[in-house]
């Protein structure tokens, strides 16, 4: 099943999300993570890091980047290496560094570019440059052999993850579907609550949260969280 895919974990910085922002009493400091997928075709970026904003944003996040350059060559690749681009959603902190890759087609939802494109959401000169080569998607899709985008909405609408097949089981790069993973594994849990037949009241989870699970995921990794999500089953198992 699937396809021989190694996955690397990139650090591109992190940022101070304010008390506002966390429902909490204390601000937080969020990593930003993205991800190099080797696959057989070539190399998969998963998001790119975090953009330049206006002095108001910057003023607001407080971030401090890595560069991209310097996150793959770290994972023993450069730009030019780089075949694929998927954002999870189009955010400064996950499209940062797609203007370092002219050419590249950049995998997005239609709903997500149209979204963008409208302003109020990201800064444009992230989202359009010269050399952008978006491919649009209309719902889940195979974009390469074993790997699958598949609409994880509720951040943004065009929110989207990316579904690795790999034959030691699936990995998910869930971007920020969810905030931490502790988020993700309630509501996984809440489904399958749900699919035993526990009476209700139970949590709300999200729609396509069922079709994350049909792929009985084995890790599910995360844009702002540096922990990983794996089954109950293979808690105990040897790592």
């Amino acid at each position: 099943m699937g396809e021989n895919m190694a996955v690397r974990r990139l650090d591109l910085g992190y940022f101070v999300r304010p008390v506002a922002e966390t429902g909490g009493l204390h601000p937080r400091v969020e990593p930003v993570l993205a991800y190099l997928v080797r696959h057989p075709r070539g190399l998969i970026l998963f998001d790119t890091g975090i953009g330049r904003g206006d002095p108001e944003t910057e003023a607001h996040y407080r971030p401090r980047r890595r560069s991209l350059p310097d996150a793959l060559s770290a994972a023993g690749a450069e730009p030019r290496d780089i075949s694929l681009v998927v954002n999870c959603h189009l955010h400064f902190d996950h499209c940062g560094g797609n203007r370092l890759l002219p050419g590249r087609p950049v995998v997005v939802q239609k709903t997500e570019l149209a979204t963008a494109r409208r302003g109020g959401y990201t800064f444009d000169g992230l989202v359009d440059f010269p050399g952008v080569v978006y491919e649009e998607l209309t719902g889940e899709a195979e974009v390469w052999p074993g790997v699958l985008v598949v609409p994880t909405p509720g951040h943004t609408p065009g929110h989207q993850s990316l579904v690795l097949r790999r034959p030691d089981g699936t990995v998910v790069l869930a971007g920020q579907s969810h905030d931490v993973a502790s988020d993700f594994a309630a509501d996984h849990l809440a489904h399958r609550a749900a699919r035993d037949g526990v009476e209700q009241p139970l949590p709300a989870c999200p729609d396509w949260l069922e079709r994350i699970a049909a792929f009985d995921p084995q890790r599910v990794f995360f844009a702002h969280d540096c922990s990983v999500w794996e089954p109950q089953s293979g808690a105990f198992q040897e790592i």
